[in-house]
């Protein structure tokens, strides 16, 4: 079995100070750390439990199958903060029959992100063996 021990998604945008400017400026991702000089430089975000790295460049955009999901803490929020910040919302919040509010947005070169929140009383929420009860 495999034992990970870190993980990341990889991002070959095709303007990297573009996407740059989004996932650090637009969305106020954390910078975990930079490598490299110039304008293909690498840039890994904080993403919660994992990272995006933002590196190198690629001739054409990413394929729609790659999509993003991050998980905020208040979905209309994050909305008007985005907004704000001149952030294309593909599509504003709404509760979905599965019970999560979820957002979408794209980055520069069309990359689907949502963003998630997950209500109090979503079973998401319920990790049974965890002190017992709903939290």
């Amino acid at each position: 079995m495999v034992h990970v021990l870190s993980s990341r998604i990889l991002l070959r945008p095709t303007d990297p100070e573009r996407s740059r400017a989004f996932y650090g400026e637009q969305l106020g991702l954390a910078v975990h750390r930079e490598f490299g000089t110039g304008p293909e430089r690498g840039t890994v975000y904080f993403l919660g439990g994992g990272f995006l790295e933002v590196s190198g460049r690629s001739e054409a955009p990413p394929s729609p199958a790659l999509q993003v999901w991050l998980q905020v803490e208040d979905a209309a929020a994050a909305h008007d903060e985005l907004r704000a910040e001149g952030v294309e919302i593909v599509r504003p919040p709404v509760e979905e029959p599965w019970g999560l509010v979820e957002m979408w947005i794209a980055d520069p070169d069309g990359t689907r992100i949502v963003l998630v929140e997950v209500p109090a009383e979503h079973p998401l929420r319920y990790r049974p063996g965890i002190c017992g009860a709903r939290r």
